[in-house]
């Protein structure tokens, strides 16, 4: 499910009658999640050849200090989401945590001039931003984010993935490290006997068998107990149903396999 050898096509929004994937309304709003956490549910894009397959969209924003805002896997924006984005704090960081969430980046970038990209390995720089303004997530820390949140790289073959917790409320936020697909959501016969083949529908979501073969086993072990270690409450993802309680629990079930 984390194939970006087709360029993504044009986002969509999900709220045409035939959608094949039933998004989680209300769209491209604040959500809150926990204290200065906050979600928005995002439009449809397809990824994969011809048409792809649909993928709902989620950003997380987290407020660091008393107004600055990390913006996760940026969605669409819209002006109503910019004035929300304004009541609640300053738009600093602007992150794209793996080389498929970026389709939104520079958008977010132009938006917001005095934000700062940080992109995980294998995002290009679009050529409208400054190579100041573009900065390489590749390490575990030395953001300005440091305190409140901690950051996670898990280096694989060929995708990177940058992971974050918020400590003061124990938020887990991933990416694609693990999707969680509702069947019911899904129009399509052949896409939802896809995401059960592929280990990612819900409520059993877990890590899709693409990016099994991309990390190497003992450095997603050893990210996997980091963030045993952090002894999460709750775990926001980017596509399907987040994991509202029990996150450490959750975190040992799609892992079992990888822990024994």
């Amino acid at each position: 499910m984390a194939n970006d050898r087709e360029a993504p096509a044009h986002p969509e929004t999900a709220d045409k009658p035939r959608d094949p994937i039933t998004p989680y309304a209300p769209l491209n709003v604040l959500k809150p999640v926990a204290p200065d956490v906050w979600m928005v549910d995002g439009p449809t894009v397809r990824f994969g050849p011809g048409r792809g397959a649909p993928f709902t969209t989620r950003m997380t924003v987290i407020r660091v200090g008393p107004d600055g805002l990390l913006v996760h896997s940026p969605t669409l924006l819209t002006p109503e989401l910019k004035v929300a984005l304004a009541r609640i704090g300053a738009v600093r960081w602007v992150v794209a945590p793996n080389r498929i969430h970026h389709i939104w980046l520079e958008a977010w970038l132009q938006a917001f001039p005095h934000a700062v990209g940080y992109a995980a390995h294998g995002v290009r720089r679009p050529v409208s931003i400054a190579a100041s303004r573009l900065l390489p997530l590749d390490h575990g820390g030395g953001y300005p984010w440091d305190g409140p949140v901690a950051t996670l790289p898990i280096r694989g073959r060929y995708m990177t993935e940058v992971e974050f917790f918020h400590w003061p409320s124990r938020t887990l936020v991933l990416t694609d490290l693990i999707e969680n697909f509702e069947v019911h959501r899904l129009a399509s016969p052949v896409m939802r006997w896809l995401v059960r083949l592929g280990g990612v529908a819900a409520p059993h979501g877990g890590l899709p068998l693409d990016l099994r073969m991309t990390f190497p086993t003992r450095t997603l072990r050893s990210a996997v107990l980091q963030m045993l270690d952090w002894r999460p409450e709750r775990i926001l993802i980017a596509h399907g149903r987040w994991f509202e309680h029990d996150g450490e629990a959750e975190l040992r079930r799609v892992f079992r396999w990888l822990l024994r």
